[in-house]
């Protein structure tokens, strides 16, 4: 050690040991979270969960294969993600060594991975499917260029998952220079919006589970907690509830002003509003639900902005008829908060972002109840319905609780809190 460094060491370590006594105060000022025992009596929801079967990608794989040759479109190809989840059953890490599938127009899928990869993308795929394989000093794209150009009497069209990284695409460009390439979009979304029978189960579950922690926590959040001791509880809850990939988080006080939080810690105090928004998934299928209460006592103010935002999701659900353009779901709210001299538009105090979003194997997929989407609302066709009103510098209240569209009209994955005196639902 350097002599200078030496003797700064020994300074720091002097000041940090006179200053101990102080920490050892502060830390004992600071609030902290109390033991969380009843949440070690919860149990597992998932027992009876049904998960995606293969005989049901392998329609998924039909049905976008008709998409596909109705287009004149020769095959798609896939990354890892939820897509490739969607179609294969296969959950693979992304990487800068391309691991992809190529699902052809006639049914075909092309699986493309490194040589020392081969046996574990095996175990996944099953002995049917082609496996090209490439050595680390070997091109993936011209080894995926030569199979297509084998396989295809004249170039054709090659469309992309909107998932799939931009090297991608511009690498298969280069090996198949006369071909044309388009996203998938249009093919991919004609699938995933619309969900199985299974798929809304799977998604009931997750809302379940979701709502379950909820009312869980709620009687556990105390004076002093910071916003991640809450969040801490949350995660906890729907661990052992069987949830998984929870995310989500906690604002409270001014934080819940801004939609996705402060950076800023805050600490839950009497008549302060705490906002809490969650997810987690089944089977991959996905919840979100947001919770606004009250710690003690409401004032008239608190109580008439979330009585707003739940009439919002009551329009909102009315509204949500099939065959609605679904922008129109986001233009009568943001309309009847105008009214209530919030906004106009996006502006605060409002609703400053778009009503809601799909919902399936990912939180956010198209389509959005969003005031410039025109789309016709389907059956099976799954959304958020989450209306907001943000004080900025004050506070703001968020209730979100997903739907899905049937024949008949909208249905509740799950059901919003009656009052703000039972917050939870």
């Amino acid at each position: 050690m350097h002599p200078n460094s030496r003797r700064h060491f020994l300074r720091s370590t002097a000041a940090v040991a006179a200053m101990t006594p102080v920490l050892a105060r502060a830390a004992r000022d600071v609030p902290q979270v109390q033991s969380a025992s009843p949440l070690s009596k919860l149990q597992s929801m998932t027992a009876t969960a049904k998960y995606i079967s293969d005989a049901e990608r392998g329609g998924r794989r039909d049905k976008l294969g008709r998409l596909l040759k109705e287009r004149g479109v020769f095959a798609v190809l896939i990354e890892p993600g939820s897509t490739l989840d969607y179609f294969t059953g296969v959950r693979w890490s992304l990487s800068e060594r391309l691991t992809a599938v190529l699902i052809t127009a006639e049914g075909a899928q092309i699986y493309v991975t490194p040589a020392f990869e081969e046996s574990r993308l095996r175990e996944y795929v099953g002995a049917t499917p082609q496996i090209l394989t490439w050595e680390e000093d070997q091109d993936p794209f011209t080894l995926l260029a030569d199979w297509v150009k084998g396989h295809s009497k004249r170039a054709g069209t090659l469309v992309f998952d909107e998932g799939i990284r931009y090297f991608a695409p511009y690498r298969m460009g280069e090996a198949l220079g006369d071909w044309s390439f388009r996203s998938a979009a249009p093919e991919v979304n004609a699938c995933r919006m619309i969900k199985s029978e299974s798929e809304l189960a799977l998604m009931q579950l997750a809302n379940d589970i979701t709502v379950a922690a909820y009312r869980a926590v709620h009687p556990l959040v105390e004076l002093g907690m910071v916003s991640t001791d809450v969040s801490a509880l949350m995660h906890q809850a729907l661990g052992r509830l069987g949830g998984e990939k929870s995310s989500g988080g906690v604002q409270v006080g001014k934080g819940s002003a801004l939609p996705h939080g402060s950076k800023e810690p805050e600490y839950v105090a009497d008549a302060m509003v705490v906002m809490m928004d969650f997810v987690c998934a089944v089977g991959g299928y996905r919840s979100d639900i947001s919770r606004t209460f009250v710690f003690g006592e409401a004032n008239d103010n608190q109580r008439r902005l979330w009585n707003l935002v739940r009439q919002g999701q009551d329009m909102a659900f009315a509204k949500a008829q099939p065959g609605t353009p679904a922008g129109e779901v986001d233009k009568i709210v943001r309309a009847f908060y105008e009214s209530e001299g919030l906004g106009p538009d996006y502006q605060l105090p409002g609703l400053s972002h778009r009503l809601g979003h799909g919902i399936g194997l990912d939180v956010h997929e198209p389509i959005n109840f969003v005031g410039n989407q025109t789309a016709p609302l389907e059956a099976g066709m799954c959304f958020s319905n989450e209306p907001g009103i943000y004080v900025p510098g004050q506070y703001g209240v968020r209730i979100e609780d997903c739907l899905y569209i049937t024949k008949e009209g909208p249905r509740w994955f799950s059901e919003p809190p009656a009052s703000i005196d039972e917050p939870m639902g």
